[in-house]
Parts: structure tokens; sequence; C-alpha cells
């Protein structure tokens, strides 16, 4: 069973935490549902939370699915495709995030137009 549940509009995806940032991981597990309006950068949402850690094995470079922790926002990011700062067609944050979790099925997310609502919570 996943250990996560991100919805995004009507899209239900299953996701699961990550070991990379353990510390960024248990910020976030206390603070959820986390939720807000989401601003989209290519293929890429993400909205600002109240949880503030520092970088943690941060990085640019992302697989599709990333769930990450942009610590320069107090956002949560999620990565499907390219972005504006890609160097080809990986997806690439504007500065280092925390990797804190993965979807499987990430493919949905390309219909997704504009802005969207995002909820992260416990499955």
């Amino acid at each position: 069973m996943p250990d996560l549940e991100l919805r995004v509009d009507d899209l239900t995806l299953a996701a699961d935490w990550s070991d990379e940032a353990p510390e960024t991981v248990r910020a976030l597990d206390t603070a959820l549902p986390l939720s807000g309006e989401a601003s989209r950068w290519g293929d890429e949402l993400y909205f600002r939370t109240d949880v503030d850690v520092g970088p943690e094995n941060a990085r640019e470079a992302v697989e599709p699915g990333t769930i990450a922790y942009w610590p320069a926002g107090n956002a949560l990011c999620l990565f499907w495709g390219p972005t504006p700062a890609s160097e080809g067609e990986e997806p690439r944050a504007a500065s280092p995030v925390n990797l804190v979790a993965r979807v499987a099925d990430y493919e949905p997310l390309s219909a997704v137009e504009g802005g969207a609502f995002v909820e992260l919570s416990r499955s």
C-alpha cells in the first residue's frame, strides 16, 4: 500500500516517501495534509507551505514523478517533465530541491492545464 495520496484537481495518484531527505520527510509528514493552489512552471506544479527546512541532499535535476521540497521558497513541487530550467527532457528545478517522495504513475499529469489545486495526504 502506498504511503501517500496526491490529488491534482480530479486526479488521484499514489506516492511513496523517499529516504533521500529524512529530516524533510519528517517535517512534511508532521504537517500533512498539505494543499494549495499550485503554480505551473513547465511540467512542474508547486505551491507554498508553512514547512520551513533547509537543503538536505538537494539537487536540481530530478526524475519524472518526483515530489520535492524547495527550501528557497518553502514549497512542495511535483515534477513530470521538462521545466524552463531543463537541459533536454529531464525535469530540473529552478534551484536545488530536497527529494521527498515519488509518484509511480505520473503520465496523467500531462493533461493538467495551467495551475491546479494540489493536496498531499497520507493514504
